[in-house]
């Protein structure tokens, strides 16, 4: 399930998202189901399926609880992670502590990021675009360095 692609769209006022059908086929729920909503980087938010919901557990299962960092970042992403069903016309209602956690407002944007979805606030992504894009040879050259064994 490789997500792709940028969406612009509209929350309303019962803070609740569509997501586009080719997205809900790729996350394996086109006919409904569960989602996990959490707190992501850079002021945004991560919806994840049940599976790569677990995966990500499993990672930092793997990861030293004894790390501070590691303490930090699983109580604050777990204490604010919420389940989420998709009704029958393929809308999510954000949980509105994290919907004003990510400064979301009428208009939002979703993002294919391989393995999940990322739920941005559509000016915060334009100000993202702006700052990174005219890196985007060195930022792929890190990314891909830090792959590397």
């Amino acid at each position: 399930m490789l997500l792709t692609g940028t969406f612009p769209r509209a929350i309303d006022e019962k803070l609740r998202v569509a997501i586009p059908k080719r997205l809900r086929e790729g996350l394996g729920c086109a006919q409904g189901g569960n989602l996990y909503i959490a707190p992501a980087t850079d002021q945004s938010l991560a919806i994840y399926t049940e599976e790569s919901f677990a995966q990500l557990a499993e990672r930092l299962a793997k990861v030293s609880p004894t790390q501070q960092q590691v303490r930090a970042f699983t109580r604050l992403f777990y204490a604010r992670a919420q389940r989420v069903e998709l009704d029958g016309q393929g809308r999510i209602r954000v949980p509105g502590d994290l919907a004003q956690l990510a400064c979301l407002e009428k208009e939002v944007v979703l993002l294919g990021v391989q393995d999940h979805l990322e739920l941005w606030a559509a000016a915060r992504w334009l100000e993202y675009l702006e700052d990174k894009q005219s890196r985007f040879d060195e930022i792929a050259e890190a990314a891909f360095d830090q792959s590397l064994p």
